[in-house]
């Protein structure tokens, strides 16, 4: 859990250079600070679950099992991508790790998740569909139907909701009348905890929990992760609406020092095994960066491909 956390920073850390350089163009929604979600739910799930997520998913799709090399071309365009290049950072879709994308718009993933789940269930099968969505995708309508829908069917769903305490520039208290987001889920039948989303073990803890209990007939769960997001919406948002000190504060509960620090005390970790991880981790998102550059956009002949076609899923 610790080399993926680390992945994922370095990977998004990558991410802004290359932006910030007009190499990446389109929207760019960073993950960092909320690693340990990712890093703690991806190991609880079976390779036969499907994964639903949102905008700022280049951490699920990375701890999923998704290539850095397939991830980072899509960022780039490249037809060598998840999505062709034809998504971006936003639509990232890979159908043999069973990572059914990204979604750009707010609360979009979770009808999916609920159809996915349901399918499963028709058929008889032991699997979970995890998604993830952010605590403003809560006062989205589609989240009231989708979680009275899934606790009416006892569906097989594992919702994750990643309360990073802000939907977009307005803070929690702005928009939810109810701020615990458990207690509103709990409102709909479904078993609902929080967790703290900055401490991966115990994020691992309550996601096997869930995905246990999902997987084995107890109908849908919902953890909200309480997290939060060092870095602005998107790479666009000037970030104005939070004092610099609160993101300092919450920087001293980072979840990769956290669990850094925890195995050093327990003498499974040393300095020169973090030192050699992360060259590792360095060297595979230089491999991934060299493979995007060289990879050639998808040829315009190709256009009207796959609009209404299976051929892309299929591929």
């Amino acid at each position: 859990m610790l080399r993926q956390m680390l992945r994922i920073r370095r990977f998004e850390e990558r991410c802004v250079e290359l932006y910030s350089a007009a190499e990446i163009r389109g929207f760019l929604h960073l993950y960092i600070g909320e690693e340990a979600v990712a890093a703690g739910v991806m190991p609880a799930l079976d390779p036969g679950d499907a994964v639903v997520s949102t905008y700022r998913e280049h951490g699920h799709a990375l701890a999923r099992g998704v290539s850095a090399e397939a991830i980072m071309a899509e960022m780039f365009g490249r037809s060598t991508g998840c999505s062709r290049g034809r998504g971006g950072s936003m639509h990232l879709f890979d159908s043999a790790t069973r990572f059914y994308g990204g979604n750009a718009i707010v609360g979009g993933g979770l009808p999916i998740a609920v159809g996915l789940a349901l399918a499963d269930r028709m058929r008889g099968a032991d699997r979970v569909t995890a998604c993830f969505f952010g605590d403003g995708a809560v006062a989205e309508g589609e989240f009231h139907e989708c979680v009275n829908l899934a606790a009416l069917w006892h569906l097989p769903i594992l919702f994750v909701c990643e309360n990073n305490r802000y939907a977009m520039g307005t803070v929690l208290a702005r928009e939810h009348a109810e701020t615990d987001l458990a207690l509103r889920a709990s409102s709909y039948g479904v078993v609902s905890w929080a967790v703290d989303g900055m401490d991966v073990l115990a994020v691992s803890a309550a996601a096997r929990r869930a995905a246990e209990a999902v997987r084995w007939g107890g109908g849908p769960h919902f953890l909200e992760m309480r997290t939060y997001r060092y870095r602005a919406h998107s790479m666009y948002d000037p970030d104005r609406y939070r004092d610099k000190a609160e993101i300092q504060e919450w920087k001293r509960h980072d979840p990769i020092d956290a669990l850094a620090s925890r195995m050093r005390a327990g003498g499974e970790l040393t300095d020169d095994d973090l030192a050699v991880m992360g060259k590792e981790i360095a060297a595979e998102i230089d491999r991934a960066v060299d493979a995007a550059k060289a990879a050639p956009p998808e040829p315009v002949e190709d256009l009207e491909r796959f609009v209404y076609s299976g051929e892309a899923v299929r591929r």
